[in-house]
This record gives C-alpha cells, sequence and structure tokens, in this order.
C-alpha cells in the first residue's frame, strides 16, 4: 500500500507505518483524542473542552480547583481505643456495651470483661 494518506489531526500526509498519531508524533492528536484525563491527586475526571491541551487544563485544576488533602491519605483506620484500663487496642468500628455506653476492643466487648458497672442486675458467667 503506498498510497499517501493524509493526517485527520494535523493535515500532514504519510505512508501506512506513520500515519498514526504516535508514529509520526502528531503534535495536533489532542484535538482527536476523546479520553478524559484524571487528576493525579484527587482522581478526579476532568473535562476538557476540544482543542484545549489535557495537561494544561490538568494543571489548571491542580493549581484552583483540586480538592486533594494529604492529610486525608494518612488518616487513621482504627480509631476506637478500648476503655478498658490497661488495654491499648483500638478498633476499627465501635464495639459500644449495652449496658454501660462503653467503648470497647473485641477482646474486653462482654460485661464480663470490662468490670462492667452499668446495669444493677448481675451478669451470669457463660
Amino acid at each position: 500500500d503506498f498510497l499517501p494518506l493524509k493526517c485527520d489531526a494535523c493535515g500532514e500526509v504519510f505512508c501506512k507505518d506513520h500515519i498514526r498519531y504516535d508514529d509520526h508524533r502528531c503534535s495536533s492528536a489532542y484535538k482527536k483524542n476523546v479520553q478524559v484525563p484524571v487528576c493525579p491527586l484527587c482522581n478526579v475526571p476532568i473535562p476538557v473542552q476540544r482543542g484545549e491541551v489535557p495537561d494544561t487544563v490538568v494543571g489548571a485544576h491542580m493549581d484552583n480547583d483540586c480538592k486533594y488533602n494529604p492529610a486525608q491519605q494518612k488518616q487513621r483506620i482504627f480509631i476506637n481505643k478500648c476503655l478498658k484500663p490497661g488495654c491499648k487496642r483500638k478498633e476499627m468500628m465501635k464495639v459500644v456495651c449495652e449496658q454501660c455506653g462503653g467503648n470497647f476492643c473485641i477482646k474486653h466487648r462482654h460485661p464480663l470483661d470490662h468490670d462492667c458497672k452499668g446495669s444493677s442486675h448481675p451478669t451470669s458467667k457463660a
């Protein structure tokens, strides 16, 4: 196939081996590229209008509108500290005692395991 082919982005003429945008390093490929870029910081898709350079639009988003919070990535998951004296364990979810309303770890969740003083009726050992 020796027919010359015209690039639909830049208008230059190429052979079949160089007609792809990447093969001839087309500087106008962004005009035909319909992919939506994603902000590398906040992972939000950034809308790009035809004719705009995606890199500059994403850069402007990062400078002005980006909601990236570096402290958010360092938030701890295990924040619910056990109230049993001497226990330093933390759980991902609250484990609340029905009798005293305290927050405990899995090991101390039962009233007998944390010496519960919340209820007047005695609890029996299982």
